[in-house]
């Protein structure tokens, strides 16, 4: 069967995993790992896409791409060829050192983006590397808790859902990851549709149909009214919604009108969790266990579709920027 094409389109995110051939070693000593690093940097200057995270380990490589103009295949065929190359010449081997093609998982951003993120930074702990992720050396989350003063990560996207302060930013993304060391395998993030797309159902025919546009869209609509809507679909009232306590309606309510906010208006996290005077990485975690709902019970994500649909129709829509 012949290989299908791979979607691309500015602001496409991209989880990428390159494994070893035959499960062998792609980095054997720490010139390794700053190799690939190096080469990562320079083919950034020369494709321009965001590096939102990556983890080396010793088999394979992960890493959370967003693209722009470029394809990611330039980037890609040209850094696993150098890279190849000088670890032959280096160790005297010959031959294919990356098994096939690389994966490229088209993800859909405002679902995954940070949970990936942490996901993959996380990879050295369940690997059982480390005890910690900030002892292991050669992922990036070490250049998050200095909020991206170094290297070649670019921390804005993630860090920008959690709060427009960065120290604030900083402290709310390493408390979100170590809430998440216990995780296991996330076997979802892998058995994806037509094993190139992660998102919910109708992704997509949606991003496909959608590639040749080159941009992606957010709508004018306020998070009251989006408040207005989740009280009509879902009987639960503003006032919960907004309220202080912590019964599980108000969760619900917040973590449906957060899911929304981003997805439809492209409000920043921490915009939303000021909104309801809410920890974001609480509101985050909210929002995430609204999303696994969404993927489990078929019921409850036409209900949230149908929401959606309401809310924008009618809408001035504008270019996510």
């Amino acid at each position: 069967m012949a290989r299908k094409p791979r979607v691309h389109f500015p602001g496409a995110l991209y989880h990428v995993i390159v494994r070893g051939n035959k499960g062998q070693r792609v980095f054997r000593r720490e010139e390794d790992f700053k190799l690939y690093l190096k080469l990562l940097g320079e083919y950034k200057e020369v494709f321009d896409f965001v590096l939102c995270a990556y983890a080396l380990m010793p088999t394979h490589v992960h890493l959370l791409v967003e693209a722009k103009d470029k394809p990611l295949s330039g980037l890609m065929q040209r850094l696993q060829f150098r890279y190849t190359r000088n670890y032959n010449i280096r160790y005297r081997t010959w031959g294919h050192l990356f098994q096939g093609r690389y994966k490229a998982i088209l993800c859909e951003k405002d679902s995954y983006l940070v949970e990936l993120s942490a996901y993959i930074h996380l990879n050295p702990v369940r690997a059982g590397l480390v005890g910690h992720p900030r002892e292991y050396r050669w992922t990036s989350y070490t250049s998050y808790l200095n909020g991206g003063k170094m290297g070649i990560v670019d921390v804005e996207p993630v860090l920008g859902q959690f709060s427009g302060r960065k120290r604030k930013a900083v402290r709310a993304y390493e408390q979100y990851v170590l809430d998440h060391m216990g995780d296991g395998h996330r076997g979802e993030f892998y058995r994806v549709e037509e094993q190139r797309f992660l998102g919910p159902e109708g992704f997509s025919d949606r991003i496909q149909r959608g590639a040749k546009e080159k941009v992606e869209h957010i709508y004018e609509i306020s998070l009251e009214d989006m408040m207005g809507g989740v009280e009509m679909d879902f009987g639960i009232p503003v006032s919960v919604i907004r309220g202080m306590s912590r019964n599980r309606m108000g969760t619900l309510g917040r973590s449906i009108v957060g899911y929304l906010g981003r997805k439809l208006g492209g409000y920043p996290l921490g915009i939303i969790a000021a909104f309801f005077r809410r920890d974001p990485v609480s509101l985050c975690q909210g929002i995430a266990k609204m999303e696994r709902r969404m993927r489990e019970d078929d019921g409850f994500r036409e209900k949230i579709m149908k929401l959606e649909k309401n809310l924008v129709e009618g809408r001035r829509r504008k270019i996510r920027k």
